[in-house]
């Protein structure tokens, strides 16, 4: 896998361009660059709980074309989460999310000009089920067709959907990721912002 020169510059360096969409991005933003800094362990040594906190990442599927995102029923944490999972030791959270795709999706991918170069949201979160631990995770946005052959790692997922940005979803915690409304909500105003979609 490929590694950086210096991973916790680079961590350090996406977490601080995020812009938060709010004071509980802007508290995880300020968390997680204290934690880099710490010396703390950041990547995930011994499966599945080693350190208790680690480095994540998700990745958005986004159809502009029906402005819709891809999400998939996770079987561990029994709801609706986008795809992504732990950075290995030492490694780019950009080459894990394009070996992620490969290994749980089956697809290669490629990040979205605009909002996908770094990551366009920031969590931390207790994971739910057995080993519960702390993912500090990254969210990036790469480009997505509804209409991709998609071949989903029966172990990982029950399945794959299509969720759109316009629908009067109820992105309730008990069933989707607890972040997921905030990040459907800065997103949007994203593809606003940089003119990506109308």
């Amino acid at each position: 896998m490929p590694i950086t020169d210096d991973p916790r510059a680079l961590i350090a360096d996406l977490t601080a361009q995020v812009s938060p969409l709010d004071d509980a991005e802007r508290q995880h933003q300020s968390d997680i660059l204290a934690w880099v800094n710490s010396g703390e362990p950041l990547f995930r040594t011994v499966p599945p709980t080693t350190p208790p906190q680690h480095l994540a990442v998700y990745f958005a599927l986004l159809d502009e074309a029906s402005r819709s995102l891809m999400l998939v029923d996770h079987v561990k944490a029994g709801c609706w989460l986008l795809p992504g999972g732990h950075v290995d030791d030492g490694e780019d959270p950009r080459t894990t999310v394009v070996r992620e795709a490969q290994e749980e999706l089956g697809i290669d991918v490629r990040f979205h000009e605009l909002l996908g170069q770094h990551p366009l949201f920031l969590s931390i979160t207790q994971t739910r089920g057995p080993h519960t631990h702390t993912d500090v995770t990254m969210w990036f946005v790469l480009h997505g067709d509804r209409n991709q052959a998609i071949t989903p790692d029966p172990g990982e997922f029950r399945g794959v959907g299509w969720f759109g940005l316009d629908e009067p979803i109820n992105w309730a915690a008990d069933h989707f990721d607890p972040h997921m409304a905030r990040f459907v909500t800065k997103l949007s105003t994203a593809l606003v912002t940089s003119g990506s979609t109308r």
